[in-house]
């Protein structure tokens, strides 16, 4: 039987998604902990790989149950919750075709990326937000942000990849659907953020943290509005602005059909 379930995690303690052997990470705490409930051998897919320190409210993994397993899912999903919340919670969890692929099954994913813009800082948004000493331009980052919607290269906003075994490099294009920046408040200290949202069929490594990076440049003042179009025509990593820090990114959603 396989399964889809829904995570939402505080990325700080963590050193990204994926498993790596000797430090933690959200994948290996998971597979851990249901190899140990379900006493077989656990292979986990996921929507979209997070960095270290990167959070999520709605990643999705997939991972099957053996017809050895008695257990109904609601209960697994509280033993679960039991055992590694509160830093990684198991939000949702249903039973799905066999042909359902966490991240080949998803037609579109979100993310949201958050900015204190002030002088000073604030001690609880240390590891979910970006402090930003300066206030910035809201309106022309909303006007740059315009012109990363629809379909683009993204390679200036993109780690390079290594060659594939045919010596090509893997394809850069993304279809961006949505791209806007608003004005929220923090639930704990009440502060005002920056919340920037982007959806898009899929994103590359490290490619909203990049066009944040680049957006903020923008805020300041230290590029145009109108230097988008030109970064994306340069295909060139160079062309853009520094990534953003990870803290506050968060993996919001993924789509699927």
């Amino acid at each position: 039987m396989r399964v889809r379930a829904t995570l939402a995690y505080d990325g700080a303690p963590f050193h990204g998604f994926a498993a790596n052997a000797g430090v933690p990470t959200v994948a290996g705490l998971l597979v851990e902990v249901l190899t140990h409930i379900l006493r077989d051998d656990v292979v986990l897919t996921c929507a979209g790989r997070t960095d270290r320190g990167v959070h999520a409210v709605g990643q999705v993994v997939g991972f099957d149950l053996s017809e050895r397993s008695d257990l109904e899912l609601e209960t697994l999903q509280s033993i679960v919750n039991r055992r590694i919340g509160p830093s990684v919670l198991m939000t949702a969890i249903q039973r799905v075709g066999d042909d359902f692929d966490a991240r080949f099954s998803a037609t579109g994913r979100t993310y949201r990326y958050r900015i204190l813009d002030r002088p000073s800082p604030d001690p609880f948004l240390v590891s979910r937000a970006w402090h930003v000493p300066v206030q910035l331009d809201l309106a022309a980052m909303e006007v740059a942000s315009a012109h990363l919607v629809g379909l683009h290269d993204f390679t200036s906003f993109c780690l390079q990849q290594a060659p594939q075994p045919d010596g090509s490099f893997p394809t850069m294009i993304r279809r961006v659907t949505a791209a806007s920046w608003r004005r929220v408040a923090d639930g704990l200290s009440g502060v005002d953020l920056l919340e920037f949202e982007v959806a898009a069929s899929a994103f590359c490594q490290r490619m909203v943290r990049t066009i944040v990076g680049t957006l903020v440049a923008i805020g300041r003042g230290d590029l145009a509005s109108d230097q988008i179009p030109i970064v994306l025509a340069a295909m060139d990593r160079r062309a853009a602005g520094d990534s953003a820090p990870p803290q506050g990114l968060i993996f919001w959603s993924a789509q699927y059909d």
